[in-house]
C-alpha cells in the first residue's frame, strides 16, 4: 500500500478514485507546523543563530499527525500531494519532517487540476520538495510573525487597537485614505447640454461637445441659458465619419480578477468567490465519478498551456462558432512580478459546459463556473469587430456630438460579454445638410465623491501594486473585518474609528510599514528566495535589524491613550473605574490600577419575570441565558435554590458494575467512570457536582467501552 498525502479531505475522494485500490489517500488537514510562541519575545526565531525557526505541531493536530505516523509505518512508500504552491511545499517539507521521511528523495506530486489525466501524469512523473520553495514561505512566515506580534502588543499596549500586520495594515491604510478622500470631497456645480433634433420620423439626441472649439466648462445656470439661446432652429451635419476598430477579448481570470468579476456580477464577497473555487477545483459528484472542475484557483498567471488551447479549446470554438471564431494563445494581462508556475484559472474540460454539469452545482457555484468556463474560452477567440460613427453637427459656433456603434463580427462577444450594452445605431445621415431642433434640454448635476472601495477594488489595488499574494487576498479582508477595523456591507467597506485610529498612529511612527512600496520590496524578496536568487538569512537580517532599531525607538515615545474613565470608583482598591477592550474588541469596565487589581465590573442585565413561583422554594422563576446563549427559565434564588424549569423529570444517569473503573480517591464514597468531555474522555466521579475530581486520558489509556 502505498500512502498519498494531500490538504484537504474532500480531495482524498477524487484523487483515491483516480489512483485505485493500491494507494491510500489521506488529509493533513491543512498546515500541521508553524512557529513556535518559545524563545526571545515569543517570536518562535532563534535570532542569534541565522534566524532559525523554531516550527511546532499545530495545536490540535497531534491526531492527525499520529494517525499519519501509523499509516507510514504501514506503507510500502509515502507520497506528498500537497497544494502547488509556496504554502503547499511548506506542508509538504513539515509533513516529511513529522514523518521521519527523506526529504531529498521523498516524492512529491504536482498538478495543477484534480482530473485523471493530471493526476496520473504527476504519479508517473514526481517530483521532489523544492527547498527554495520552503524557504520563502517560512521567511514569509517569520516577516509575519515579526511584524504582527511586535506592532499588535506594542498597538494594544498604547492604544488598545487588536493587531497590525504586513499586508493587512497596508490595506487598512488604502481603505482610511479612501474614506478621508470621501470625507474631503467638495462637490462642483457643472451642466450638461442635449439637444434633440429630428431625422425623418426619428429622434436623435446630441451632446454639446465644443463651445467655439474649445470643452464646454459650464459653471451656472446663467452660462448655460446663454449657449441655450445661442443654438438656431436647425443644426447642420459638418461631418460624418466611420471607423472599423477591433476589440480583444479579456484574458482568462487570476485570482484577484476572478474575484472582482464575482463581485461586479453576484456581488460574491471575496471569502465566498474562494469557497466556491475550492470547491470547483476539489471535486464534484458527476454521474459518480469525483472530477474536478477549474484548474488550481491561486493564480496571479494569465497563462493557458498550449496542450489546453490544442486539443480543447480550438477544436471546441471551431466545432462550436466556426474557425473564424478561434484566436490565437496570446498571454495577456498586468505587467509585473507574477508566479508563473500555475495556468489561470480555467475549466478542466471544455466538454464539461455549464449546462451539462447544472444539475449537479448549487446555484452559485454553477454561476460562478460559468464566469470561469466562459472567459476561459472567450480568452482563446478572435477580436469582436465593429463600426463605430461619429456625427457632429453645427450652430452659430457650438459643436454637438453623437457616436454610433454597430457589431460586424461579435467574435468572443459570443460567449462572454463584459457589459449588456447594445449597439446604437445611428439612422440615415448626410453630410452638409442641415436637421431641425426638436427640443434642446439642460440639465444641473455634481460632480461625485469618489467611490468607496469594495472588496474587489481593494484586492485589485493589492494586485497591482504587488502586495500579498492570491492566497491571501480574502484572507486579508476577512481579517480586517474580524479585527472590527473595517465594516463590510454587501461588499462595500468602510473604515472603523479604530481601524482610522491604527492608521494615523502607524502612519506616523511606522510608515514603512504601511506603505505599498516596502511592503512589494518584500513580496519580491520573497520571490527572489523562490527563485534561489536571494538567501533568507541575508533576507532576514536586511529586514530585521532596521525594524528592530526603529521598533525600539518608538516604543520609547509613542503616546499611550488616557483610558475613558466612567465616574465609578473600584470596590476593591478605590481606583477609578475605566472604559478597557478585551482581545476580541469587545468592551468592558474594570479596575485602572490594573495590574495591581484584577477587578472587572460585571455585566447587569435585566432581570425578566416569567411570572411564575419556583416550585422548590417559592421564590420568582426569571429568564436566564447561558453560555451557548439559549434562553432557560430558573429560580432567582440562585445559588441557594438551584431549580431549572424542565430538569423536574430528568432521571439521573445509573452506573452499573461495568462502568466503574475505579474508587475516587477524593471523596472515597464515590467511583470514576468514564465520561466523554468536548475535546477528550476523562474519568469523573459519580458524586459529581458534589465532587469534581477528574482524570484525563491518555489515547493509549482508554476504557473499552465494548
Amino acid at each position: 500500500m502505498k500512502l498519498v498525502i494531500v490538504e484537504s479531505p474532500k480531495k482524498c475522494e477524487t484523487i483515491g478514485h483516480y489512483l485505485g485500490p493500491d494507494y491510500l489517500v489521506k488529509a493533513s488537514l491543512g498546515h500541521i507546523c508553524d512557529l513556535s510562541t518559545h524563545g526571545k519575545g515569543g517570536l518562535g526565531i532563534d535570532i542569534e543563530h541565522d534566524f532559525k525557526p523554531d516550527f511546532v505541531i499545530v495545536e490540535g493536530k497531534a491526531k492527525v499527525v499520529n494517525e499519519l505516523k501509523k499509516l507510514t509505518k504501514k506503507a510500502d512508500e509515502v507520497i506528498l500531494a500537497t497544494d502547488p504552491d509556496r504554502e503547499g511545499e511548506a506542508i509538504s517539507y513539515h509533513l516529511a519532517k513529522a514523518l521521519n521521511l527523506d526529504i531529498p528523495t521523498t516524492k512529491r506530486l504536482q498538478f495543477h487540476e484534480i482530473t485523471k489525466p493530471a493526476i496520473e501524469e504527476a504519479i508517473t512523473h514526481p517530483g521532489v520538495i523544492d527547498m527554495n520553495l520552503v524557504n520563502a514561505q517560512e521567511t514569509r512566515r517569520m516577516y509575519d510573525r515579526i511584524i504582527g506580534f511586535k506592532l499588535s502588543a506594542l498597538l494594544n499596549k498604547k492604544i488598545n487597537s487588536p493587531s497590525a500586520g504586513r499586508v493587512q495594515s497596508v490595506a487598512l491604510k488604502m481603505i482610511v485614505d479612501n474614506d478621508e478622500e470621501i470625507k474631503a470631497f467638495v462637490p462642483e456645480e457643472y451642466w450638461v447640454i442635449t439637444v434633440d433634433i429630428l431625422v425623418g420620423d426619428k429622434v436623435l439626441t446630441l451632446q454639446l461637445d465644443k463651445v467655439d472649439g474649445k470643452n464646454p466648462s459650464i459653471k451656472s445656470e446663467e452660462e448655460a441659458k446663454a449657449i441655450i439661446d445661442r443654438i438656431g432652429k436647425t443644426l447642420t451635419l459638418v461631418s460624418l465619419s466611420t471607423v472599423t476598430k477591433k476589440q480583444a477579448s479579456r484574458p482568462a481570470f487570476t485570482t484577484s480578477t476572478m474575484q472582482q468579476e464575482a463581485f461586479n456580477r453576484f456581488r460574491f464577497s471575496t471569502s465566498v468567490t474562494q469557497a466556491l473555487a475550492q470547491q470547483l477545483y476539489e471535486g464534484v459528484a458527476i454521474k459518480g465519478e469525483q472530477v474536478g472542475l477549474i484548474t488550481y484557483m491561486r493564480t496571479d498567471s494569465t497563462r493557458i498551456s498550449d496542450e489546453f488551447y490544442n486539443h480543447q479549446a480550438a477544436p471546441y470554438i471551431k466545432s462550436t462558432f466556426g474557425p473564424a471564431y478561434l484566436g490565437s494563445n496570446t498571454v495577456r494581462g498586468r505587467k509585473g512580478r507574477i508566479q508563473d508556475a500555475h495556468e489561470a484559472i480555467r475549466p478542466t474540460s471544455v466538454e464539461r459546459t455549464p449546462e451539462a454539469v447544472k444539475p449537479y452545482l448549487d446555484y452559485n457555484s454553477y454561476r460562478l463556473y460559468t464566469l470561469i468556463y466562459n472567459r476561459a474560452i472567450a480568452s482563446l477567440m478572435s477580436d469582436k469587430i465593429y463600426e463605430s460613427t461619429t456625427a457632429l453637427f453645427d450652430s452659430n459656433g457650438l459643436t454637438f456630438k453623437v457616436v454610433g456603434t454597430k457589431t460586424t463580427f461579435p467574435g468572443y462577444e459570443k460567449i462572454y460579454r463584459e457589459e449588456e450594452e447594445n449597439d446604437t445605431i445611428l439612422p440615415d445621415l448626410k453630410e452638409r445638410e442641415s436637421y431641425d431642433v426638436k427640443e434642446p434640454h439642460l440639465e444641473q448635476k455634481f460632480t461625485k465623491a469618489p467611490a468607496r472601495y469594495s472588496e474587489a477594488k481593494v484586492v485589485k489595488l493589492m494586485e497591482e501594486k504587488g502586495i500579498g499574494r492570491p492566497s491571501t487576498y480574502a484572507s486579508t479582508i476577512r481579517t480586517l473585518i474580524a479585527r472590527k477595523y473595517v465594516k463590510s456591507d454587501k461588499g462595500i467597506l468602510t473604515p472603523t474609528e479604530s481601524g482610522t485610529k491604527t492608521t494615523i498612529v502607524l502612519t506616523k511612527y511606522f510608515p514603512e510599514i504601511v506603505s505599498t512600496e516596502y511592503t512589494a520590496q518584500m513580496e519580491t524578496k520573497l520571490d527572489e528566495i523562490e527563485e534561489g536568487k536571494e538567501e533568507r538569512v541575508q533576507a532576514m537580517k536586511e529586514f530585521y535589524y532596521p525594524f528592530i532599531e526603529k521598533f525600539n525607538e518608538v516604543s520609547q515615545k509613542m503616546y499611550k491613550d488616557p483610558l475613558e474613565e466612567t465616574g465609578e470608583m473600584c470596590p476593591v482598591c478605590g481606583s477609578p473605574l475605566v472604559k478597557r477592550k478585551n482581545r476580541y474588541g469587545k468592551t468592558f469596565i474594570g479596575c485602572s490600577a490594573y495590574p495591581k487589581c484584577t477587578y472587572i465590573k460585571k455585566e447587569e442585565t435585566p432581570v425578566e419575570y416569567t411570572g411564575k413561583n419556583c416550585p422548590l422554594c417559592g421564590s420568582p422563576l426569571v429568564k436566564r441565558v447561558n453560555k451557548k446563549g439559549q434562553t432557560f427559565v430558573a429560580c432567582s434564588a440562585y445559588p441557594t435554590c438551584h431549580y431549572i424549569e424542565g430538569n423536574e423529570h430528568k432521571e439521573k444517569k445509573v452506573y452499573t458494575d461495568k462502568d466503574y473503573v475505579k474508587p475516587c480517591p477524593s471523596c472515597k464514597d464515590g467511583h470514576l467512570v468514564l465520561r466523554h468531555g468536548k475535546k477528550a474522555d476523562f474519568l469523573g466521579c459519580t458524586n459529581f457536582p458534589k465532587c469534581r475530581y477528574h482524570e484525563w486520558l491518555k489515547d493509549d489509556k482508554k476504557k473499552d467501552e465494548n
